[in-house]
């Protein structure tokens, strides 16, 4: 047999054959093609182009692997070339090793994506926090920077471009009774619509995470239900961030780059908050919508 390698505009013609050691018989029957990878473009620092190829593993379904538990083929940190050394790969996951400074960052911490932007997609992934643990999930991200007053360069904030699906210890964490009808619960679209129903396992257990993203219809899962639904780019999503801490008046730059969510093209990086505490992802991958 002869492996194919698509590309990943056309990786959903994968989930149509089989893979992981499965194959599908084309219709002359002559020949059997196993789709067992797709090539992904990435950039590998602040601004660069997608230029650096990787291939990654594609399933039976058409998700792809974007981490296999041993590498961080792909990942680096916001707005950085490298992947930051709080960040590390414990067990098969991506941990990270809280600095116990909130969203304090520190030299060697900071939020992590992967470098591929995706348009319309499904990410699926599991996560467990420590006690009191805080993170989050970030899509459609750009990496933004601005002048401060001596003109010089400054990265903004991953949240000021990219939706947050949250991911809390409910129960020990003080942000789960902030915000509004606790709209900054786990799985909640952060600061603006809550996760209903509220089905998170408790710190140390595994949660599910599923965040569907397609044509702007934004859909967020928690293990096994669906508890968020919202489209961008519509009346309700300015009026949302409107009523949130992201409005105009209060933070202008966020509410322009979070009103036209994805830019020009409508697509962004997937990221992993540093929040400064003990966080843990795995089974991460990606089925591609376009």
């Amino acid at each position: 047999m002869r492996k194919i390698y698509y590309p990943l505009a056309c990786c959903l013609i994968g989930g149509m054959l089989a893979s992981c050691g499965g194959s599908a018989k084309k219709s002359n029957a002559t020949e059997e093609v196993v789709a067992t990878t797709t090539t992904v473009s990435y950039s590998k620092s602040l601004k660069a182009d997608e230029t650096e190829t990787l291939d990654l593993p594609v399933d039976a379904d058409g998700y792809i692997t974007i981490f296999d538990g041993t590498s961080f083929n792909g990942w680096r940190g916001y707005g950085k070339d490298k992947v930051p050394s709080r960040w590390i790969i414990e067990d098969g996951c991506i941990k990270f090793c809280g600095s116990g400074t909130g969203e304090g960052q520190t030299g060697e911490g900071g939020d992590l994506i992967f470098a591929h932007k995706f348009k319309n997609f499904e990410l699926e992934l599991e996560w467990k926090v420590s006690k009191g643990g805080n993170s989050g999930i970030f899509y459609l991200a750009q990496e933004i920077t601005s002048k401060d007053n001596d003109g010089n360069e400054v990265l903004e904030p991953i949240y000021i471009s990219a939706p947050e699906y949250q991911v809390l210890d409910n129960a020990n964490h003080p942000d789960a009774k902030l915000g509004k009808d606790n709209n900054r619960q786990s799985a909640s679209l952060y600061d603006m619509i809550p996760a209903v129903p509220q089905n998170a396992n408790p710190f140390g257990e595994w949660n599910k995470a599923k965040i569907m993203v397609y044509k702007g219809t934004v859909v967020h899962g928690q293990n096994d239900e669906n508890v968020v639904e919202y489209h961008l780019w519509t009346k309700q999503w300015t009026d949302m961030l409107q009523a949130s801490k992201f409005s105009e008046k209060k933070w202008p730059l966020a509410f322009e780059l979070l009103n036209n969510c994805g830019g020009e093209n409508h697509e962004g990086f997937i990221g992993l908050q540093d929040h400064g505490d003990d966080v843990w992802f795995r089974n991460i991958r990606v089925k591609v919508l376009d």
